[in-house]
């Protein structure tokens, strides 16, 4: 039986912290009750929001007029095993790292650069998470969405997910069409580690580790997360707030010209990737306060609430950053995040 609440403080429920209610509100545990729910009269007739860890939304309103969904679907369930891989199915609704832990419980390798990052399963395919040289879509095996028009689930693999750089067919022509229900991955059992992204190996060579391991490579994934980025239960945020741009060979060399200390890599489509942080750190946002929020003091990329911000503050904000960084560097950096 469905169990609709009613006027529903959602400050517990974003990272960002932000003081807004829903109207209607609804917890879903499992998929059968998704089904249940978008047939439902109180889904049809409303305005719907479908939230999962709410790490990728920023509340400009102080009141959702409608139905705010919190996608609590859970469990994990190992599709099979061979000497190489085992593809487990994971419920949407768990949360990310937690979902990593048991993997390096396990002892299963493909996930253990992506330790640490907000979110949910769900949310991950969504926009492709990625982290230190590592993406979604490298443990990616498929997924089941349910269409909200019909009420059925249908299954999505990589091809018809159409992956791109933080980017999915969920966030482009299918956009709130559908709602994950699972997320199916191929791990291996004998991992080849990626440490050569970022500050990785000087973690690993500073560590306890004897071995290289998943737990290692997780481990040290941690602990240059945490020396970077607030935790959200101390100081609202939703982790990086932009995405790093992408531009042409060309553009970038007339940059490094200026710039030659500017952090860049080379991407397998002959594009440049820059990093946004160190771009709005240049502009000199970085440990900025205005209106209680500000870049973040150790991590440019990173916006934080730093009590009672209005999410209209902080979208203010992220404008000004943004603006500011093209009138410097020719470069419009785009939010990763959502905006209600």
């Amino acid at each position: 039986m469905l169990h609709f609440q009613y006027n529903v403080n959602l400050k517990s429920y974003n990272t960002f912290g932000l003081d807004v209610e829903a109207q209607i509100f609804i917890e879903i545990f499992t998929s059968e009750d998704m089904v249940l729910l978008v047939q439902s009269d109180v889904f049809k007739n409303h305005f719907k929001l479908v939230i999962g860890g709410g790490s990728n939304i920023v509340f400009v309103s102080k009141k959702i007029e409608g139905l705010v969904v919190k996608n609590a679907i859970q469990g994990i369930e190992i599709i099979n095993k061979t000497k190489e891989n085992v593809i487990i199915k994971a419920g949407s609704g768990m949360y990310w790292h937690n979902f990593v832990l048991f993997c390096i419980e396990n002892g299963w390798g493909g996930v253990e650069n992506l330790s640490l990052i907000p979110g949910t399963v769900g949310a991950a395919p969504m926009q492709n998470i990625g982290a230190y040289g590592v993406e979604l879509v490298d443990v990616f095996e498929s997924l089941e969405a349910l269409e909200i028009c019909s009420g059925k689930i249908f299954n999505f693999d990589t091809n018809q997910c159409q992956f791109g750089y933080r980017e999915s067919i969920f966030k482009n022509s299918q956009k709130n069409k559908f709602i994950i229900v699972s997320v199916t991955f191929r791990l291996w059992l004998k991992p080849v580690f990626n440490v050569s992204y970022g500050a990785i190996k000087d973690q690993l060579a500073a560590s306890n580790h004897k071995e290289l391991s998943v737990k290692a490579v997780s481990d040290a994934v941690i602990a240059i997360r945490k020396s970077k980025l607030p935790d959200p239960k101390v100081l609202g945020n939703c982790g990086s707030f932009f995405k790093n741009p992408e531009i042409e060979v060309s553009f970038f060399e007339s940059l490094e010209k200026k710039y030659p200390k500017m952090p860049h890599y080379l991407l397998p489509n002959q594009h440049i990737k820059l990093a946004a942080g160190w771009l709005i750190e240049q502009c000199g946002w970085k440990g900025l306060i205005k209106n209680n929020v500000g870049a973040h003091k150790d991590q440019a990329l990173v916006i934080v609430n730093y009590g009672q911000a209005t999410g209209q503050a902080i979208v203010d904000l992220a404008l000004e950053i943004q603006a500011s960084v093209y009138l410097t560097f020719g470069i419009k950096i785009e939010f990763e995040v959502n905006i209600f």
